[in-house]
């Protein structure tokens, strides 16, 4: 299993999130809420209003998310639901656990011992140079105060 960190469309209550819940992608468990341990830019960017967190650590904010445990094909999946490598990369990132629901036995499991853990994480690279200019958020909610409206996939 793999651990992913969620911070945008795919967290409970978000438009993208029954994708994790659908076992034809593959296996995810919730296992907590984290903060990543560098500021990033999460942005909301693009004519679909799309929350994007750009690949510049130590600039931006410091993010909230879920973090998850995923099997190879929910994993797999996840890379093509988010255009990866192309749109998106996923890429290792520390989080620092914030509430812990998961498993307390497999030490891979576990928060280390300074409450962190590697995550991987859909990040990007390949963006418009104004995005880092963006308003940048420490968490997403589709229906937030920025008052963008996502623009769902179904209705591209």
């Amino acid at each position: 299993m793999a651990r992913v960190f969620v911070y945008g469309t795919l967290k409970r209550g978000q438009p993208n999130h029954q994708v994790l819940l659908d076992p034809t992608n593959g296996c995810a468990a919730f296992r907590g809420r984290g903060r990543t341990l560098e500021p990033y830019p999460l942005v909301i960017a693009g004519e679909r209003n799309i929350p994007r967190l750009l690949n510049l650590p130590g600039q931006g904010r410091l993010v909230l998310g879920e973090i998850y445990a995923v099997d190879e094909r929910m994993l797999s999946f996840l890379d093509e639901f988010e255009g990866c490598p192309d749109v998106y990369q996923r890429t290792p990132v520390r989080v620092a656990v914030l509430e812990w629901e998961g498993a307390r036995g497999a030490p891979e499991e576990t928060p280390a011992a300074d409450g962190t853990l590697q995550c991987f994480v859909y990040s990007t690279v390949t963006y418009a140079p104004e995005w880092v200019r963006l308003p940048h958020h420490d968490d997403y909610d589709f229906q937030g105060e920025h008052g963008l409206r996502y623009n769902p996939r179904e209705n591209r």
